[in-house]
């Protein structure tokens, strides 16, 4: 069961209206790495934990929290298209192709929206439920929180240097700060699983069934030998392993030869891919 609560987490009050802006914030609100995202994302991780725990809680507090976030960057872009000159706006609606090119505002918002948000990304592409992961496997889904967090704190802060709005840098600087806590809490339940299961997944997956002899091996397939110097090529893996590394991997298996495919599949006919078939005589 949820509530709306109709205050919002934090303030998101741009000091001047700017809707060239506003388009921009609609890439953390409905990108890829956006509020919508990991909203949901923590939603269906949390409500596919079979079994109750805090596993299961931490995923939906953070969930809930992140439509928080969705709520109060909704709310500043329509501050942001409140009072925006009518001119830009117009201007963006009449020929939303140059505007595009001069990465000017997003006409949907005067079209559309009615100076609203939108659940798309800041070039207007809708919001996708396949950017997000819930597998049911808990140290899988929390390293993917990892990433998702890492990403989105790193266009928020590639946001805040977008613009020098006081309002708009303060609420930045508080999803700045709940970035940092997010990835904080998803390395701390990282490690803790890691220390329960250990740091390859599946854990339950029997080792027997894999080709061990090359479960810790990097097989160097560029030019020149840098990869090399890394920790991953020798000693021991985080799994309590070694690694080892192999300078010039050669092939374990000949050139596969397909047979012909069934006439009714209109192949290209097995003559013409001869190596040297034969020249046919002119028409």
């Amino acid at each position: 069961m949820f509530f709306h609560i109709k205050e919002l987490q934090y303030h998101a009050k741009p000091e001047r209206p700017d809707p060239v802006y506003a388009r921009k914030l609609q890439e953390i609100l409905g990108g890829q790495f956006g509020e919508i995202t990991v909203a949901m994302q923590y939603l269906f991780q949390g409500w596919n934990v079979r079994g109750d725990g805090k596993y299961k809680d931490l995923l939906l507090d953070t969930a809930t929290e992140e439509l928080a976030h969705v709520e109060m960057l909704a709310t500043m872009i329509a501050r942001l298209l409140d009072n925006a000159p009518l001119e830009t706006l117009e201007e963006a609606a009449k020929d939303p192709l140059v505007a595009a090119i001069l990465g000017g505002s997003n006409p949907q918002h005067a079209i559309v929206t009615g100076l609203g948000a939108a659940p798309t990304d800041s070039n207007g592409y809708p919001w996708n439920s396949r950017y997000t992961i819930a597998s049911g496997n808990l140290l899988a889904d929390f390293r993917a929180n990892l990433n998702a967090e890492s990403q989105g704190r790193l266009q928020v802060a590639r946001l805040y240097g977008m613009t020098n709005d006081r309002g708009v840098r303060d609420m930045l600087s508080w999803l700045l700060a709940r970035d940092t806590m997010h990835q904080n809490q998803w390395i701390a339940a990282i490690r803790e699983l890691e220390s329960k299961e250990g740091v390859v997944v599946p854990s339950t997956f029997p080792r027997e069934c894999e080709k061990q002899e090359v479960s810790h091996v990097l097989f160097n397939f560029s030019r020149g030998e840098e990869s090399a110097q890394g920790p991953w090529a020798h000693g021991p893996s985080p799994d309590g392993a070694t690694f080892q590394y192999v300078s010039q991997p050669q092939p374990l298996a000949p050139q596969p030869q397909l047979p012909p495919a069934p006439p009714y599949i209109h192949d290209t006919p097995p003559q013409v891919l001869r190596r040297n078939p034969p020249i046919l005589p002119p028409m």
